[in-house]
């Protein structure tokens, strides 16, 4: 006798009933709950707290356009900024030679260029942190690279490399956290 072919399919299987769309019930709608009255501040706070509250911020502003702003001015002239100048200029001087060596030819100077591979990477970096947006962080991401990028072929230090992708990442855990 021979075995049956284990092979072959099932009895067919009959094709499922379809309802019209014409003959769908939709499911039942609850009424939404009422919405709470929204809060107004104003009517909760006295008049005279919010004129009290409108003087001392109108003296605070004042006190520190009279004192705070000059005061800051001053301790910022008073500071010795050669470090933080010598930091930018090992990764800014070799980008600069970069762009100068790269827009020959171009309708934009070394010096536009150089401004907006700031501003790109300023504002990618601050987008990134407040939004956290994908974009802004791959933005981060390509600029810091590139950054690198520029740097690592500048024959001035043996510290570039490592003083760009060092000055990149730092401001990076920011950005990406």
């Amino acid at each position: 006798m021979s075995e049956p072919d284990k092979h072959e399919p099932d009895p067919a299987i009959p094709p499922l009933d379809t309802i019209d769309d014409s003959q769908r019930v939709p499911p039942p709608r609850r009424p939404a709950p009422p919405r709470p009255r929204p809060i107004k501040t104003t009517d909760d706070i006295p008049p005279g707290a919010i004129a009290a509250f409108g003087i001392v911020a109108l003296v605070a502003l004042l006190l520190t356009l009279k004192w705070g702003i000059p005061k800051g001015i001053d301790w910022y002239h008073h500071q010795d900024w050669a470090w933080f100048t010598q930091w930018t200029a090992t990764i800014a001087d070799p980008v600069h030679d970069y762009l100068s060596a790269h827009t020959v030819g171009l309708p934009l100077t070394a010096t536009s260029a150089f401004v907006i591979w700031q501003g790109v990477g300023i504002v990618s970096l601050v987008l990134s942190w407040i939004t956290g947006a994908v974009g802004a962080r791959l933005t981060w991401a390509a600029h810091g690279a590139c950054s690198v990028f520029m740097v690592w072929p500048a024959p001035a230090t043996a510290a570039c490399p490592a003083s760009s992708s060092s000055a990149w990442r730092t401001p990076s855990t920011t950005a990406t956290s």
